[in-house]
């Protein structure tokens, strides 16, 4: 039997055999709890690591000379990471116990009835799929916010959190202790969500799978100011430590509402399991319904004094259970795959399917995303296929019925050729997506950097949309991005759908944006990874494009928050004799490639040797511009504080763990305004 088989659940494995499934589950559940709350990346559903978590239970229980205080049944997933401070949670963030089943559900019911021998007051809430949050008010004020990590610490995300509007930075009235505390959810809604993606798509960034990874991706990025453009949301669900006076769970949560905390106002007191399970059934198809993803609703007792009665496991407690949605799924055949080309050369496959309803649309199309997908599933042509959508906003693929496959069926391969313009596809090691290196010559990508070029946060061209591009391009107008410098009113004119007005506004903002200045002009350009915030902190440390073309690898990754895959990509960008000749002539038609901002390029050495850490908010700069400070001081900014740090700058509402490990290293803060003296 091998390691997750369910199969034997009706019966027992010999020791011998029950100790290699033992050792062979919990390496294969560490790997996937490391997946889920480290990397964000998971690779089977919430259900089936379920299933296997509870079947490792199962053996362990009947085989207790094979425990071991290290199994993942004996803790939380961790998603804990080294770029933050580790700050240990008051009380322990444990996990719930999942029920899938009516009768699962009943027997819950039955035990806590059982122990506390008395009727039951259930709390029902709609469970957010996103990524969970404490935070700690101290005379009102919002001082820390900490991830949930191992149950035990988590990461301190204090400025992340604070760019959430949803999120009160001082409580309402004050009807509160000095020390408050409370417990949530933060999401990210889909309509951010897939805006995010197609910024993503454009960039040649790999794609979030759903809100969830993307909620928990964006909470670990070490910029508040990228956090604040993603326009998370929370929504939160417990107090740790109740509030004086109160009974129960709900007048809790009524009370965090009047303090300016966002309370689902889905939830729900229910007084029988009749009243649950009809909660269950409306929300089972009204889900769909709301803004942010949820993967199920979570059952708590009401009363304080039986919660405190019932009591924890290692693990969970006993007076709570999240009944988990099934992901919604539907059987239907796989017609043939397509393969489009993006602006960057990245070739995503599509499954063609026959009409199916699924979550209250019609689908017809589902996402594959790379070879490696296609080659686990092992498709064919004409399989019927299960296609799901569950977090995710794009159906996909989860499984194939290979009782119902023709004998003759044809598996489905990859392409190793452009669709659209023949070239060889290259993968980069590391890397899943297959692209098409022939970037200038590539229609699909040709137009796609055209859309970029003009679009608003880039050189923002009016009058020119999608079709107008594929107008150009097709009419051979323009080739690449230069080509529309050398419009004239008289080649537009005659095109379809375009007048003396429009080809006026056309030229008139073509015009314009050789006002643009040089940070945005370098997003225009398209390089791959180098999305809106890259190119902004590359053009502030370079300060002209001709010292940007020459900087090396190594250079580049000096650079705060450029890694060595956007280095290489940046670097290898401008070793393109074509990519070359396409900024010569846009300099040759005046668009800015030198900085304007007066602090950008290297200003001094003052501060050569030293190595800089900041912590908190300020009142004068963004960390980012600090940080970009510092560099062109000839300092070097650190993450994380140690024996060779030089100064601590410290802005307000710094985490106190940071500032403990400060002194007792020695080393010493420098407040915003010393910093600016020091570089003036």
């Amino acid at each position: 039997m091998a390691a997750g088989d369910l199969s034997g659940t009706t019966g027992l494995p010999s020791p011998e055999e029950a100790k290699v499934l033992i050792l062979a589950l919990r390496k294969e559940l560490t790997e996937h709890n490391y997946r889920y709350y480290v990397l964000s990346e998971p690779v089977i559903s919430d259900f089936d690591f379920d299933m296997k978590m509870k079947e490792l239970e199962r053996l362990e229980a009947a085989f207790p000379q094979f425990g071991d205080p290290a199994s993942p049944t004996r803790r939380v997933g961790s998603d804990k990471s080294t770029g933050f401070t580790q700050v240990r949670h008051a009380v322990p963030m444990l996990s719930l116990s999942n029920v899938y089943t009516p009768e699962e559900l009943a027997d819950f019911d039955q035990r806590v009835r059982k122990e506390l021998e008395a009727d039951v007051e259930y709390v029902c809430e709609l469970k957010f799929d996103g990524t969970s949050i404490s935070l700690v008010y101290e005379n009102g004020l919002l001082m820390q916010a900490v991830t949930r990590g191992d149950g035990e610490s988590g990461d301190e995300v204090t400025a992340n959190v604070r760019t959430i509007a949803s999120i009160p930075l001082r409580l309402r009235g004050s009807a509160w202790p000095d020390r408050f505390g409370i417990r949530g959810e933060i999401v990210m809604p889909f309509r951010v969500f897939e805006e995010l993606n197609q910024q993503r798509e454009e960039n040649g960034e790999p794609l979030f799978a759903n809100p969830r990874n993307a909620a928990a991706g964006t909470l670990k990025l070490l910029d508040p100011g990228v956090v604040a453009t993603r326009r998370l949301d929370a929504w939160f669900y417990m107090l740790p430590e109740p509030l004086p006076g109160t009974q129960t769970h709900w007048e809790n949560l009524m009370a965090a509402r009047e303090l300016g905390f966002k309370i689902s106002e889905h939830a729900a007191l229910c007084r029988s399991l009749e009243e649950v399970k009809a909660y269950l059934d409306r929300w089972e198809k009204e889900r769909f319904t709301l803004p942010v993803a949820t993967d199920g609703v979570v059952l708590k007792v009401n009363s304080l004094k039986q919660q405190e009665m019932l009591g924890f496991t290692a693990k969970s407690p006993r007076w709570a259970v999240a009944w988990k949605f099934k992901a919604e799924q539907a059987a239907t055949i796989l017609l043939s795959v397509d393969y489009q080309v993006g602006r960057t050369g990245a070739v995503t496959p599509v499954a063609n399917l026959e009409a199916v309803l699924l979550a209250g649309t019609r689908v017809k199309r589902a996402s594959l995303h790379n070879a490696d997908i296609i080659a686990g599933l092992g498709l064919h042509l004409g399989d019927t296929v299960t296609v799901e959508k569950g977090g995710e906003i794009i159906p996909k693929i989860t499984g194939v019925d290979l009782s119902r496959r023709h004998p003759m069926a044809r598996p489905v391969t990859f392409i190793s050729h452009c669709p659209e313009c023949g070239a060889s596809l290259v993968r980069s090691e590391g890397e899943a997506a297959w692209y098409c290196p022939n970037d200038t010559g590539c229609p699909p990508q040709i137009r796609g950097k055209i859309e970029h070029f003009i679009s608003r946060k880039a050189m923002n061209i009016e009058g020119i949309g999608s079709e107008t591009v594929a107008l150009l391009h097709g009419s051979g107008l323009v080739h690449q991005v230069a080509d529309l410098y050398d419009l004239t009113a008289e080649q537009l004119i005659p095109l379809e759908r375009m007048g003396e007005k429009s080809a006026a506004r056309i030229l008139n903002s073509l015009e314009n944006s050789r006002n643009v200045p040089f940070e945005r002009v370098l997003y225009a350009l398209g390089i791959r990874y180098a999305g809106e915030t890259v190119a902004r902190i590359l053009a502030r440390t370079a300060g002209n494009i001709d010292r940007l073309m020459t900087m090396t690898p190594e250079e580049l990754t000096a650079i705060p928050e450029i890694g060595e895959r956007i280095a290489a990509s940046v670097a290898g960008y401008f070793r393109d004799p074509r990519h070359l000749e396409i900024i010569n002539r846009l300099r040759e038609k005046g668009l800015r490639f030198e900085s304007t901002d007066d602090g950008a390029t290297p200003a001094s050495d003052k501060l050569r040797g030293m190595t800089i850490v900041i912590s908190g908010t300020f009142t004068h700069h963004s960390r980012e511009e600090l940080k970009a400070l510092i560099t062109r001081h000839g300092a070097k900014n650190a993450g994380s504080l140690s024996k060779s740090t030089s100064w601590l700058l410290a802005g307000e509402n710094m985490g106190p763990a940071k500032l403990e490990k400060a002194r007792q290293l020695g080393i010493p803060l420098l407040s915003e305004e010393e910093f600016l003296e020091m570089v003036k």
